[in-house]
């Protein structure tokens, strides 16, 4: 594998007691691994695209923002380093992915990487990635006496290989209530049902991933929080995924009203 060119993340250090992690939104994947792709895969279509087009309105909350550059297809930021599954029983991606998210080969035949190079993808993106986040909470926590973090995700609004019919719109996950205050929570809950023609769900089909549960640590004073958006209600979902302004102009007051209870709620635990 030849030495990284690209960044692992784009980082912007805000004001406030908040966090935006945005591990899927990445594009870029080396030559050396583009070039065993599949053409489907090369297309990264299984991205959180846009999101930080979506969330641009972050930055003048005070937020700071933390943002991959590469594919989730390079390494998955958002599962554990050990590659254990965070549901199981159910059909999941792990931490370096085989296949899309409609089960077609990532790879062509004979080209996946072993356990050697998942080791090294592991140490050049992912820890860079986490290191970043956890100094990043830490000198939160230390400056204001809490720290919330937002995991900013997307996917398509039905995906039958995961889940039956379609998504609500809003899915936030708090690993059934371990990883932020409960108050929080249904606050969050309560105004994302009220995005007129959208629907919501707390710790539905998405509970948070890794970043999530690993955080998320309320009793230490760090309040994490998922929200797992479906694209529809922002873009185009088939390619070539572009935004949809219409649809997002829509969608982002109600985002912008979450975040900003989110930076209330840590304000008044100070």
């Amino acid at each position: 594998m030849n030495p990284p060119t690209v960044p692992p993340f784009v980082f912007h250090a805000g004001t406030a007691p908040l966090l935006l992690s945005i591990p899927h939104m990445g594009t870029h994947v080396p030559a050396d691994i583009a070039a065993r792709l599949t053409d489907a895969a090369r297309r990264v279509p299984d991205t959180d695209w846009h999101l930080d087009r979506l969330y641009a309105f972050a930055r003048d909350l005070g937020a700071s923002v933390l943002m991959a550059t590469h594919s989730r297809y390079v390494v998955d930021l958002n599962r554990p380093p050990d590659n254990a599954n965070l549901y199981p029983g159910q059909n999941t991606t792990g931490l370096c992915p085989l296949d899309t998210f409609d089960s077609e080969p990532l790879y062509k035949a004979g080209q996946a990487p072993d356990d050697a190079e998942i080791a090294q993808r592991r140490e050049t993106w992912w820890r860079p990635y986490h290191a970043q986040l956890r100094a990043e909470l830490d000198r939160i926590r230390a400056q204001h006496g809490v720290a919330v973090l937002w995991d900013a995700h997307s996917i398509r609004s039905e995906v039958p290989r995961f889940f039956e019919g379609r998504l609500p719109d809003f899915n936030l996950g708090t690993a059934d209530g371990a990883s932020c205050d409960p108050a929080l929570a249904q606050t969050l809950l309560d105004i994302a049902r009220t995005a007129e023609g959208h629907t919501a769900v707390l710790n539905g089909r998405f509970k948070g991933g890794h970043i999530t549960r690993h955080y998320g640590q309320p009793q230490q004073h760090i309040h994490a929080v998922q929200l797992e958006q479906t694209q529809r209600s922002y873009m185009h979902e088939a390619w070539p995924f572009d935004y949809a302004e219409e649809r997002a102009a829509r969608v982002q007051p109600t985002l912008a009203r979450m975040l900003q209870a989110a930076l209330d709620f840590a304000q008044q635990q100070r």
